[in-house]
C-alpha cells in the first residue's frame, strides 16, 4: 500500500511525512493525527517505503515501525542511510518494543527519536514538530554555509582580479616610460610560464615549481622592469648606445624595482609570497649563470629560480624586438645566440627547456606581436 493524504482544506503544508507500518489500524491513527498539519504518505511494508522514499517526492520525516514482515525497521533504516537521496531524512521509530534496551538499539541504529506504542497524541505531535524544526534548521545552516562559501569564493576571485589588474597597470606604467617595448610584458609573462611548466618535473626544479609557485610567478612576471620608472628619460629613451656612466644608471632599475616592492611588502600586515617572488624577479633577472651579471653578481644556484627563467625570457624578447638602438633579429638567430650562452649567461637546464619548446616561444611572439614596431614575430 502507498497512499498520500493531504493536510486540511485551504492549507499548503511545507512538510511531508511518510508513515510505515504493516498494521492498518496504526497507520490510520497516525495519519488522522497528523494529516491536519502535514502532507501524509503511507506504506504497509519496508519494501514499499523504500520505493516511495527513493523514487517519489522525498519525505521530510519518516515514522517507521520496527517489527514488520520482510524488511524490518532496522533494515529499512540501513537502506535509507546508504542511499544518497534518503541518507539525511530523519527517522522516528514508532514501535511496541518498549524496553530500554530496544530504545537504545533503535537510537544506536540511527533513529532521531523513539516513540513507544500505544502512542499519545500530544507526544507524537511534539516530537514530530521538534524533528521537523531541527531538519529545517539544519537545512537553513547548510544553505547559509553554501551561500557564504559561494560569496567568499566570489570575493576571493574579485580580489584576485583586482590584484591582477593592479599588477598589469603598474607594469604598463613602467612600460610607458619605455614605449618601444609594447607587448613585452605579455610575451615575457607567457615565456616564463612556458619554461616553468616545462621544468616543473625536472629534478633540480621540482621542489620549487609547484602549481602555486608557477601561478604566482606568472602573475608577478610583468613587474620585472618596474624599476624603470626611476630611470631618467634622457637615458631610458636615448636613441643610441649608452655611455658607460649611463649604463651604470640603467642597471639600477633592477635594485630600484626590488626596493619599491620591498617597501610595498613592509606596508602589508603580513608577508606576501607573491611580493617575495616579484622582488626576486625584479632584482635578479639580469644576473648571469657565470656570476658576471648585475646587481649582485650572483652565480649558478645562487640566482633565484624565478629570476633564471625571466633572464632567458627577457633576453629572447629583446633580441627579436625592434629598439631605437637596434633592429630586430630572426627567432632562429636569437635562439642560436641564447644556446651559445648556455652555461655562461643562462642556466643550462633552462636553456635546454627553451630549445625544446622553441616553437611555443615563436607562437607566443606571433600572438602578442607589436606590428607597429616591426617585430619579426612572423619570421
Amino acid at each position: 500500500m502507498g497512499t498520500e493524504l493531504s493536510a486540511g482544506a485551504g492549507k499548503a503544508p511545507a512538510e511531508s511525512i511518510l508513515i510505515v507500518d504493516d498494521t492498518a489500524e496504526n497507520v490510520v491513527v497516525l495519519a488522522e493525527l497528523l494529516a491536519p498539519d502535514y502532507r501524509i504518505s503511507v506504506a504497509s511494508s519496508g519494501e514499499r517505503a523504500l520505493v516511495l522514499a527513493q523514487t517519489g517526492p522525498t519525505p521530510d520525516l519518516i515514522l517507521l515501525d520496527v517489527k514488520m514482515p520482510g524488511l524490518d525497521g532496522y533494515a529499512v533504516l540501513d537502506a535509507l542511510r546508504s542511499h544518497p537521496r534518503t541518507a539525511d531524512i530523519p527517522v522516528i521509530f514508532v514501535t511496541a518494543m518498549g524496553s530500554e534496551h530496544d530504545e537504545e538499539l533503535g537510537m544506536a541504529a540511527g533513529a532521531v527519536d523513539y516513540i513507544i506504542k500505544p502512542i499519545r497524541a500530544a507526544v507524537v505531535r511534539a516530537r514530530v514538530r521538534t524533528q521537523l524544526d531541527a531538519k529545517r534548521a539544519r537545512e537553513f545552516m547548510r544553505d547559509k554555509n553554501s551561500f557564504l562559501e559561494t560569496e567568499i569564493q566570489r570575493r576571493v576571485e574579485a580580489y584576485d582580479t583586482a590584484k591582477d589588474v593592479s599588477i598589469r597597470a603598474l607594469a604598463r606604467l613602467a612600460e610607458t616610460r619605455d614605449p618601444e617595448t609594447g607587448n613585452h610584458i605579455l610575451r615575457t609573462q607567457e615565456y616564463v610560464y612556458t619554461l616553468a611548466m616545462a621544468l616543473r618535473n625536472h629534478p633540480r626544479f621540482v621542489g620549487f615549481l609547484t602549481p602555486r609557485f608557477i601561478d604566482l610567478l606568472r602573475k608577478s612576471a610583468p613587474l620585472h622592469d618596474i624599476g624603470k620608472v626611476g630611470i631618467p628619460d634622457h637615458i631610458l629613451r636615448k636613441p643610441g648606445q649608452l655611455t658607460a656612466a649611463e649604463w651604470n644608471v640603467m642597471q639600477t632599475h633592477a635594485s630600484l624595482g626590488s626596493e619599491a616592492l620591498e617597501q610595498a611588502e613592509r606596508d602589508e600586515a603580513r608577508p606576501l609570497e607573491f611580493l617575495r617572488i616579484a622582488k626576486q624577479v625584479a632584482r635578479h633577472h639580469h644576473e648571469k649563470w657565470d656570476g658576471t651579471g648585475y646587481p649582485d653578481g650572483l652565480a649558478g644556484e645562487e640566482i633565484p629560480v624565478a629570476a633564471r627563467l625571466m633572464a632567458l625570457a627577457d633576453v629572447f624578447d629583446a633580441l627579436i624586438s625592434r629598439r631605437v638602438y637596434k633592429e630586430p633579429i630572426a627567432h632562429e638567430r636569437a635562439r642560436d645566440m641564447i644556446v651559445a650562452s648556455r652555461g655562461r649567461q643562462f642556466d643550462p637546464a633552462v636553456t635546454d627547456a627553451f630549445v625544446e619548446h622553441f616553437e611555443q616561444f615563436k607562437a607566443i611572439a606571433c600572438r602578442y606581436a607589436d606590428a607597429e614596431n616591426g617585430d619579426v614575430a612572423a619570421q
